[in-house]
C-alpha cells in the first residue's frame, strides 16, 4: 500500500510506519520528531475514496447513475469499497489499501444478544437493535435496485449482507466528514490516514482543502520518534464510539444520555405550543443529550415546561418567558415529571450502577471484550 501511496503523490510516510500498540492494537508510529501544528500526512485527491469517484468509475459509475433516487453516501462508499474488493483484477491500487483493512469490526451491531443485554436500557442497546433491522432493510434494497440487476458487477458471493456489514462498519470507523466552504459537506476515506487511532489528549488535526481536495494530518501535539502519532476524532461519547468505531474509553468525560421528548400533534393545545417550541429553537419531537457537565440542559427544561402549559398561561405567554421558572404548579409538574421519568430510566438499566462498578472491578467482564466495552457505555449513561 505504501508504494502506491508514494506512487500517486503521498508526502509524509517516509517518516511513519504501521506498528502494532499494546493498548490500541494497529496504528501509527512517528520515525521522527514533530511540532505540534507541523504536517505529518497528506494523502492527494485522487486516491481518496469518495462518492464523486465512485460515479466517475467507468465500470461502478454507470450501475450506481441507474439507481435513482441515488444511494446514500454510506451506501454508496460501501458499494464502491465492496466492488474494488471482489475484482480479480485492476484497482492494485486500491486493493492493496482493502487487504489492509481489518477483516472484522468490534461495533455494537456485530455483539452477540449476550454481549448486548449488558448495555440493556442505554441509547447504545435501542440504537444498535433498529440498525440491525435497518441494515437488513436496505441491504434487502440494495439487492432489488443494483446488486441483483448487476450481477456480472456484484456477485452476490461477495456482496452477503455480512459483507455490506463489514463494509458499512468501514466506512463508520476510517471514514472522515469536513464541512465545505458552500456548506455542503463530504465523507471520505484516506488510505494509510485511516489507521491512525484516537486520542482526546490531541488537538483535532486531520484537514481537508477544499481547493485541492487533498487530506492532511497535522501533529496535534509535539511527537518524538517512535510515539504513536494520533488524530482526535471529537468529543464523543461512549455510546457513539462503541457503535461507530468499536471501543470505549474509561471515565469518558463525554458520555451522554440521550432524551427524546414528543408531543403528539392531537395533544390539547398542540398548535400554540408547537409555534412556542420553534420560537425557542425546539420542535414538537426533539432530541437533547444529557452530559456529565450540563446534566440539565435549558433547552430541556424550556420544552417540559411549554408542554405543561395550561390555557390561561398561554394567552399570555412569551417565548422569553419559558427560559425561567413560569409559575409555581407548572414547575413543580415539571420537576415531578423528571423525577418519575429519570427514576423509570434507571429502573430500565439491565444491570444497575453499583453492580456493574462491582463486576468490572472483579472482571466479571474481560477487559477489552465487548461485553466489557458494552459495561461501560452503560455505566457511562448511568453516571449521567
Amino acid at each position: 500500500m505504501e508504494s502506491w501511496l508514494k506512487e500517486s503523490g503521498a508526502v509524509g510516510l517516509d517518516d511513519l510506519e504501521l506498528a502494532n500498540f499494546q493498548v490500541t492494537g494497529r496504528g501509527v508510529r512517528s520515525l521522527q520528531y514533530y511540532k505540534e501544528g507541523e504536517r505529518v500526512l497528506t494523502i492527494p485527491c485522487g486516491i481518496l475514496w469518495t462518492v464523486e469517484h465512485a460515479y466517475a468509475d467507468p465500470l461502478l459509475g454507470p450501475a450506481l447513475r441507474s439507481v435513482q433516487p441515488p444511494l446514500t453516501v454510506e451506501d454508496t462508499l460501501a458499494t464502491y469499497i465492496l466492488f474494488v474488493r471482489s475484482r480479480k483484477s485492476g484497482y492494485n491500487g486500491l486493493r492493496s489499501h482493502v487487504t489492509a483493512l481489518p477483516t472484522s469490526y468490534s461495533s455494537s451491531i456485530f455483539f452477540t444478544e449476550n454481549e448486548l443485554e449488558v448495555c440493556a436500557g442505554t441509547s447504545l442497546y435501542t440504537i444498535t437493535k433498529q440498525l440491525k433491522r435497518q441494515i437488513e432493510e436496505d441491504y434487502g434494497g440494495l439487492v432489488a435496485r443494483i446488486f441483483g440487476q448487476y450481477q456480472d458487477l456484484f456477485p452476490l458471493d461477495k456482496f452477503t449482507i455480512e459483507d455490506y456489514k463489514w463494509a458499512l462498519s468501514t466506512v463508520w470507523s476510517r471514514g472522515m466528514d469536513f464541512v465545505l466552504p458552500d456548506e455542503n459537506s463530504i465523507r471520505l476515506l484516506a488510505p494509510f490516514a485511516d489507521m491512525l487511532n484516537h486520542s482526546s489528549e490531541v488537538k483535532q488535526c486531520h484537514v481537508y482543502d477544499a481547493s485541492s481536495g487533498n487530506l492532511s494530518v497535522l501533529a496535534g501535539k509535539d511527537y518524538k520518534a517512535g510515539d504513536q502519532v494520533f488524530i482526535n476524532y471529537g468529543p464523543l461519547p461512549n455510546n457513539r464510539l462503541l457503535r461507530l468505531y468499536g471501543f470505549v474509553l474509561s471515565s469518558n468525560p463525554n458520555d451522554s444520555y440521550d432524551i427524546v421528548l414528543s408531543t403528539h400533534p392531537t395533544a390539547p393545545f398542540w398548535e400554540q405550543k408547537q409555534k412556542l417550541w420553534i420560537s425557542a429553537g425546539l420542535d414538537s419531537t426533539c432530541t437533547i443529550s444529557l452530559t456529565l457537565t450540563d446534566p440539565l440542559p435549558k433547552n430541556f427544561l424550556r420544552y417540559l415546561r411549554i408542554q405543561r402549559l395550561d390555557e390561561s398561561d398561554l394567552s399570555v405567554m412569551q417565548v422569553d418567558a419559558t427560559d425561567g421558572i413560569i409559575n409555581e404548579s407548572n414547575e413543580v409538574e415539571v420537576l415531578q415529571f423528571l423525577v418519575d421519568s429519570f427514576c423509570g430510566l434507571l429502573e430500565n438499566f439491565g444491570t444497575q450502577l453499583e453492580m456493574l462498578e462491582e463486576q468490572l472491578a472483579a472482571s466479571v467482564h474481560p477487559p477489552g471484550g465487548n461485553a466489557w466495552a458494552a459495561a461501560h457505555v452503560s455505566l457511562g449513561e448511568q453516571r449521567v
